[in-house]
């Protein structure tokens, strides 16, 4: 589906679904995302790092660590970032989960959850679907 030279890997670890785990990318252009597990769920947040601070701009559920099946298993997490830095993509073991649309203020997660209720984002509906992720990888301008 995805032409993988067109999406840069700029951080991948290993990790346990369940065990304590923060990923942080910031680009060039300041854009940055965090993944994060927090022994109970997974949680992916756009962030602003300006201030020397890390607020939070807008988060998407991933999974609640209960409801992984195979959580005893190694995973290996990857953002990947679009050529012109303006969607962050989180992949586990090779699945995509979410997408941070910076330009447009948009995060998108495969259960759509939680409603948006924050002034960042300015979409209604986060539900992250097959055709959708191919839109927005293919639409760098979108």
């Amino acid at each position: 589906m995805m032409d993988k030279t067109l999406l840069v890997i700029y951080e991948k670890q290993t990790f346990h679904v369940g065990q304590d785990t923060f990923i942080e990318s910031t680009v060039e252009n300041d854009n940055a995302v965090v993944f994060e597990d927090n022994c109970e769920t997974g949680y992916f947040y756009a962030v602003d790092r300006s201030n020397n601070g890390l607020k939070v701009l807008d988060g998407l559920h991933i999974y609640n660590v209960a409801n992984v099946t195979d959580r005893h298993k190694p995973s290996t997490v990857k953002i990947l970032w679009n050529e012109k830095l303006s969607k962050a993509f989180l992949s586990i073991n090779d699945y995509y989960h979410a997408v941070f649309d910076f330009q447009n203020h948009a995060g998108y997660c495969r259960n759509g959850f939680p409603e948006t209720n924050n002034s960042w984002s300015d979409i209604k509906e986060r539900k992250l679907t097959d055709s959708l992720l191919e839109e927005l990888y293919r639409n760098n301008d979108r």
